[in-house]
């Protein structure tokens, strides 16, 4: 009886410690100057790039328990302007993003995993022309300087191209794609 006891004693305090940390959690959402880009080389030179800042999002987030952290991303493809932009009907075609069947391009985390202070390994699942794989970001938030609502954001990760069903090679233009998300987190 006692350890019966002792186990209804220890679930009640895990119940009570995870109600707490979800008290201090805040909901946050990118602010309108943030952006999530990304580049393709081709012969060690910046080819292609695009930027969007017009995606949905939620960042949820302790600063004092940052490992209970979970964000999650949902950009339009057709949102992405490109550094020439006589290439967005290649880069939105079949051979690529093939917007016209998937619309959006989706992060969603499943685990923050604190390296010091204000810098996580943010692992998820980007589902990119339907396809979903595991994608791990190089993040750092931190509390802006001068205003206490908002988090410092600058986060890069790479993909291969062919793992989400993109053509591997097209004229040189390199498979390794660089995503990275810059900008602020405001408190919602």
């Amino acid at each position: 009886m006692e350890v019966i006891k002792l186990m209804r004693r220890l679930m009640a305090g895990i119940t009570a410690a995870s109600l707490l940390t979800q008290l201090h959690a805040q909901n946050w959402i990118l602010t309108d100057s943030s952006s999530i880009s990304f580049a393709i080389k081709a012969m060690g030179l910046s080819a292609v790039k695009g930027v969007s800042n017009q995606s949905q999002n939620r960042l949820y987030f302790d600063i004092h328990a940052p490992q209970n952290a979970s964000v999650i991303v949902i950009l339009p493809a057709n949102s992405l302007r490109f550094n020439h932009p006589a290439l967005k009907p290649m880069i939105m075609g079949e051979d690529f993003f093939n917007s016209a069947q998937y619309k959006t391009v989706t992060f969603k985390s499943t685990e923050f995993v604190p390296q010091d202070p204000d810098r996580f390994n943010v692992q998820g699942e980007l589902t990119l022309r339907g396809i979903t794989k595991p994608v791990t970001f190089d993040a750092v938030l931190k509390p802006n300087a001068s205003n206490s609502k908002l988090l410092d954001v600058y986060a890069v990760g790479y993909i291969n191209r062919s793992d989400f069903g993109m053509k591997r090679s097209y004229g040189g233009v390199g498979e390794k794609v660089d995503i990275k998300l810059t900008g602020q987190w405001q408190l919602k």
